[in-house]
């Protein structure tokens, strides 16, 4: 994990953290606190609210997951990580004995009703993921009223009272653009796929991607769609630019969990396939497999498995009064060479796998790495109720 974060180039020009967030990012290990640069200014990264909080009971606690959209490959690999592997062993240890789970359907107003109704219910702790940084604040302030913790993983929320847990979207938008700008020659017409439109980790990755556009004065972004993360979405807004905009794209900076659907448009096209960013999805690494010379690399930076269960561990941790140091848990991204990203794959792979690549949670978020994010840290499976 050293190695990985050490390769980072973390000193990003123009990139500076809050006054108020250094106060807490300077309690973190130097190699941690490395994982903070460039972060987004909206991501709250101060002193967390939970330092010396305990829960309102004891184990075995009850998980509501306030999802905001099920409608995608990468929210149903998280949720499969969740209630099919994670949940198991958490029962089995004595530490949960259910996780329950509503869908809200990217409706801001049902996802709060929900939440509220989760609390209600009486669950210890309730976790979303990617949701807008504003809208559920006050969600959140009536389960601290009432004894809940609401983590937010795969982006944050804003609420002094929320803990949220991810990549540092921004860094990762930034690295991602420079390298796939880098790969298209320094110089071009450059698209840009986003995600879901106020999702704070989407609108994270955006603004480290267009900083990274502005080191370079032959880039030129000429347009940009928003793909909800999701294949068939993003295949269709991207069929229609290309169709609709005849100008030459000599690269395209994709938000994970839609490359393939990317790529497909790309071909269906005519167009010869451009150099498309790439993190995570198994099908269009099945097409780097079989046509290497296309791209040199590709990052990870929201392994849904793994970004499920670096919440869950967080969330665990939380209960177990482990005190975390700060408000946002913050990981680095990192750059996998070409060979080692396909290097699992099967040569019958499919373009139109809906599997992920992901690294793993051992390399994601090791136990020595979480421990370094609270102040009594042990881990979350050997641990002792007093």
């Amino acid at each position: 994990m050293k190695t990985l974060l050490a390769a980072l180039p973390f000193a990003v020009a123009g990139f500076a953290a809050t006054a108020q967030a250094q106060s807490a990012v300077s309690e973190l290990p130097a190699d941690t606190a490395a994982a903070y640069e460039g972060v987004d200014d909206g991501q709250p990264i101060g002193q967390s609210a939970y330092r010396d909080w305990t829960p309102r009971s004891g184990p075995p606690w009850t998980i509501g997951y306030a999802s905001s959209y099920a409608g995608n490959t990468w929210r149903a690999e998280g949720l499969k990580r969740l209630t099919e592997e994670m949940l198991p062993v958490y029962r089995e240890a004595g530490l949960i004995d259910e996780v329950i789970v509503t869908q809200s359907d990217l409706n801001d107003s049902r996802q709060i009703q929900q939440m509220r109704q989760l609390v209600d219910q009486g669950v210890d702790a309730i976790i979303v993921c990617c949701s807008n940084p504003v809208a559920l604040n006050k969600a959140v302030e009536y389960a601290y009223d009432n004894g809940v913790v609401v983590f937010s993983y795969s982006g944050y929320l804003t609420s002094e009272k929320a803990l949220n847990a991810s990549s540092n979207y921004t860094l990762g938008g930034y690295e991602i653009a420079k390298a796939l700008i880098e790969e298209a020659g320094g110089e071009g017409n450059f698209l840009l796929v986003s995600g879901i439109a106020g999702a704070a980790s989407s609108e994270s990755f955006d603004t480290g991607a267009m900083r990274a556009l502005e080191e370079f004065p032959d880039a030129k972004l000429v347009g940009q769609v928003w793909g909800n993360w999701t294949d068939q979405v993003a295949q269709t807004e991207v069929q229609k630019f290309l169709a609709t905009n005849p100008t030459q794209i000599d690269g395209i900076i994709a938000q994970g969990s839609q490359e393939t659907g990317v790529l497909k448009a790309v071909l269906q096209s005519g167009r010869e396939v451009m150099p498309i960013s790439l993190a995570g999805s198994a099908g269009a690494a099945c097409y780097l497999k079989n046509h290497p010379e296309w791209m040199s690399h590709a990052f990870q930076i929201w392994p849904p498995g793994d970004e499920m269960e670096l919440g869950m561990n967080a969330v665990i941790r939380t209960l177990q009064n482990q005190g975390p140091i700060i408000q946002s848990i913050l990981r680095g991204v990192y750059r996998v060479p070409a060979e080692e990203y396909v290097a699992g794959l099967a040569d019958d792979c499919s373009i139109d796998s809906t599997d992920y690549i992901q690294p793993g949670i051992d390399v994601w978020f090791p136990n020595e790495v979480a421990s370094t994010y609270f102040l009594r840290p042990v881990d979350p499976l050997e641990w002792k109720a007093e």
